[in-house]
């Protein structure tokens, strides 16, 4: 019976300026999450870029699964609410 002997995997997100959105770089192994952290800077940032990394354990990411994906994404119609005709642009407003 062959064991894994590999450390945790991370998955790993980068910010490339602030006020950026987080975009997913890749997976690092590490023990902890000092050493994710630690890991993810020498893997995806060895010329200095990005301002913030997030490292997140690969185990607790929640995902949707494909198949369900008509359900899942099933377009809101029957809730007028949500779509922009159901309001009326306030008299005077101009930076709605």
């Amino acid at each position: 019976m062959a064991h894994n002997n590999q450390l945790d995997s991370w998955e790993v997100f980068m910010q490339a300026r602030p006020g950026a959105n987080y975009i997913h770089q890749g997976s690092v192994h590490a023990s902890d999450r000092k050493m994710a952290l630690q890991n993810a800077r020498d893997t995806y940032s060895r010329r200095g870029e990005g301002t913030s990394i997030w490292v997140v354990p690969t185990n607790e990411i929640a995902a949707s699964n494909p198949d369900d994906s008509d359900m899942f994404f099933d377009p809101a119609n029957d809730k007028i609410y949500r779509l922009p005709t159901f309001y009326t642009m306030p008299e005077g407003a101009k930076q709605i």
